[in-house]
């Protein structure tokens, strides 16, 4: 017999599922994500102007790019290098700095009401004239409304003057410090600016800013960079970059300031400017903006083209300078990212993020430069951008005074909160942040929260024990059911992840899961523990890859804070021991009928328990279910509860008073008698027959036939109406 052997074997054929596509800003649409060395990603992602509070648009970047960053990491496993920058030397910080400076100077000072008059007309002045010289509408709209203001309080203070009334005087004199802030503040700064030395004037401002953007990105549960940059600390590889251009051909001096040679640049058969906004080639008031607000007409005009961009400014009286070989200056906005940058990562990086509304000039003018520095044709693979956000519809931003800091809406809602609203948009649209959007999201939160809470209740007592056999229990229909859907669900989310990973359609899916989940409970009489807790690890997870969930957790939101471990394992068995003390007590009670002990009882659950963020489910038949929810959201549930009751006891109040008017009504019409029904409504009737009947409408003209016979029904009706209420008086 000869020996024998295996049989062949072929492998599973080879299927081809979705790959991980992103949409490119250089190509404006979804390309396949590539990195440049293997599973390693390089990421520069441009932070804040820190001068004033973060809010909301700044949220709309940083709390994208950090859902993004997370996926890429967590979900897809790159190994991501994360770099950020801070411009702390810019227009904006400069002009802000100088003003705060000179108002609480000014405010200090002693001077008389005279000289406060005088200085307020010629506030007034350059106001009007900034109103009259805006083309933007929605500042013109701004500075209309302050100009009213303004005019309005230098009125009262005039009025109060006039009066002699100290008290006016002084109250007139604060309203008006207090409306003519930002006028003032800019009138000052035009006339004594230039005569600002102390460069630390310039530093305070953006630091304190700083540390208030650290501080805000923390409480969003944003993740560090693994580096900052800052502009302040890179001048040295700033001055040497804008050298390496201008030794290149593309870049001159002027006055002191270096500009960038558009022209020199985009002519090279292996350069283009604008790549991702070309149609915005030649846009001088985009240009003009992004050279920033302390740039002089003098400085435009020596310029070659309008088209080209500051990359060394030389220092003007009241700025803060730097040596470099052009003299006394500061650097560009645009020059910042890319120095800082390529210093750190060289010559190419895979990802660049930042806000759309830094596409042109902003993100344009950095590709150029960095290519122009480094004679190549490429820069950076992937450009990144996040879409707009809006405040109820309506355009947001710091100068128009339309907007919400993060400090506010965390004032409001939580930070899980609002990236669930985050989450539920695509990254690179418009999102609208209003009551309806966060209604949703804290919908959705709810949702997972209310299916976390019933999976670790009926799985607490199950998975503390040591396995035992009858753990596992066969699988009927329903759990091969709710299975299908959790394996669909895992390939719905990888589909939606890999295309621009879109996180609200992952959101979706893991929704229907939890629907049909909580519907699976529902009609399982004895639900399968393992399989049910296996949703809920994997729904935990995919929410801590997400973001939303900031703490170790096994299933659901965890309950601590701080640096606390979850303490929900630590305090349960102590709860379960009193939830079971009650039950027992509640069944002793009602089988003595003892009132006062229940209302104790469910003082216990509805006051006291709450109060220290816990929820007890009284159940027919079954323990009572203990859930461990967090104080204030219990407390927010209490108080809407009664709100809702307090709005049902109104209605019903509501239609009691409806239904007695309208009880009221039908007698008072039982009391009029048939003759003189339609005598009342002279609106429609103008003449009537000896019995009440209307012979004309209101017009004049005849009743038709057919009309009438309506009319007789009527009157007989009221006939019968009016001899019941008769005969109630006899």
């Amino acid at each position: 017999m000869s020996k024998r052997v295996q049989p062949p074997w072929s492998p599973p054929e080879a299927t081809s599922g979705p790959v991980l596509k992103v949409f490119n800003s250089l190509t404006r649409q979804k390309e396949v994500f590539r990195p440049i060395s293997g599973k390693k990603v390089t990421w520069y992602s441009c932070g804040p102007t820190v001068y004033d509070a973060s809010h909301m648009g700044h949220a709309r970047s940083y709390i994208t790019f950090d859902i993004l960053r997370r996926v890429l990491a967590d979900y897809f496993g790159y190994d991501i290098f994360f770099v950020m920058n801070i411009t702390d030397i810019d227009d904006k910080i400069i002009k802000r700095a100088r003003q705060n400076y000179l108002f609480e100077r000014y405010i200090g000072e002693e001077r008389s009401l005279q000289a406060v008059l005088n200085d307020a007309k010629l506030v007034l002045e350059k106001l009007s004239e900034t109103t009259q010289n805006t083309i933007d509408l929605d500042k013109k709209q701004m500075y209309e409304k302050l100009l009213v203001n303004l005019t309005k309080s230098v009125e009262e203070l005039e009025n109060a003057v006039k009066s002699g009334d100290n008290t006016k005087i002084e109250e007139a004199k604060k309203n008006y410090v207090m409306r003519s802030k930002d006028p003032l503040s800019d009138w000052l700064d035009c006339k004594f600016g230039a005569t600002i030395t102390d460069n630390a004037i310039f530093t305070s401002l953006p630091q304190h800013w700083e540390q208030e953007f650290h501080k805000d990105m923390e409480a969003l549960n944003i993740l560090k960079p693994h580096v900052l940059t800052r502009v302040s600390e890179y001048i040295p590889e700033i001055v040497a970059y804008i050298s390496k251009i201008i030794s290149n051909g593309f870049g001159y001096e002027a006055n002191g300031s270096v500009y960038f040679d558009v022209a020199a640049f985009d002519k090279q058969p292996n350069h283009y400017y604008a790549k991702l906004v070309p149609e915005a080639y030649g846009d001088t008031n985009s240009l003009q903006e992004g050279e920033g607000d302390l740039t002089t007409a003098d400085q435009r005009n020596e310029k070659h083209s309008p088209n080209d961009f500051a990359l060394w400014k030389r220092s003007k009286p009241g700025e803060p300078a730097w040596d470099s070989p052009w003299g006394k200056g500061r650097p560009g906005w645009h020059i910042e990212c890319s120095a800082m940058a390529s210093t750190i990562f060289g010559d190419t990086l895979d990802i660049h993020t930042g806000g759309v509304d830094l596409k042109f000039p902003h993100h344009d003018n950095e590709i150029a430069q960095s290519e122009a520095h480094f004679g190549a044709s490429e820069w950076v693979k992937y450009f990144l951008h996040s879409g707009h956000l809006t405040i109820a519809g309506c355009k947001m931003s710091k100068s128009l005074k339309n907007f919400v800091s993060i400090q506010d809406a965390l004032a409001k809602y939580t930070a899980r909160q609002l990236r669930f609203a985050f989450l539920l948009h695509a990254w690179r649209d418009t999102l609208d942040y209003s009551q309806n959007t966060m209604e949703v999201a804290l919908q959705y939160e709810k949702n997972f929260n209310e299916f976390f809470l019933n999976v670790k209740d009926l799985t607490r007592n199950f998975l503390k024990k040591p396995t035992l056999v009858g753990h596992y229990v066969k699988w009927e229909g329903q759990e091969m059911e709710l299975n299908g859907q959790f394996l669909r669900t895992k390939d719905n989310v990888h589909a939606a992840l890999c295309d621009n990973i879109d996180t609200r359609t992952s959101l979706e899916s893991l929704r229907d899961l939890v629907t049909a989940s909580n519907l699976y409970i529902r009609d399982k009489n004895s639900p399968n523990c393992l399989l049910l807790h296996d949703i809920a690890v994997y729904i935990t997870k995919m929410l801590s890859i997400f973001g939303a969930i900031s703490e170790s957790s096994k299933i659901g939101f965890p309950v601590s804070s701080g640096n606390e471990s979850n303490s929900e394992d630590k305090i349960l068995p102590y709860l379960e021991i009193l939830a079971a003390f009650r039950d027992k007590i509640r069944t002793f009670a009602r089988s003595l009928k003892a009132t006062e002990i229940l209302q104790e009882c469910d003082r216990l659950r509805d006051e006291t328990l709450p109060n220290v963020g816990v929820r007890l489910e009284d159940r027919e038949g079954a323990p009572s279910a203990v859930k461990i929810v967090g104080r204030d959201i219990l407390l927010k549930e209490k108080e809407t509860k009664k709100m809702q009751e307090l709005e049902k006891a109104k209605e019903k109040e509501r239609k009691k008073a409806e239904l007695a008017a309208a009880q009221a009504a039908k007698e008072a019409q039982k009391k009029i008698p048939p003759s003189e029904m339609f005598k009342l409504e002279t609106d429609k009737y103008s003449k009537f027959d000896e019995n009440g009947l209307p012979t004309h409408d209101a017009q004049g003209k005849e009743i038709s036939k057919g009309q009438l016979k309506k009319l007789q029904k009527l009157q007989q009706a009221q006939e019968k109406k009016h001899q019941e209420y008769l005969a109630t008086l006899s």
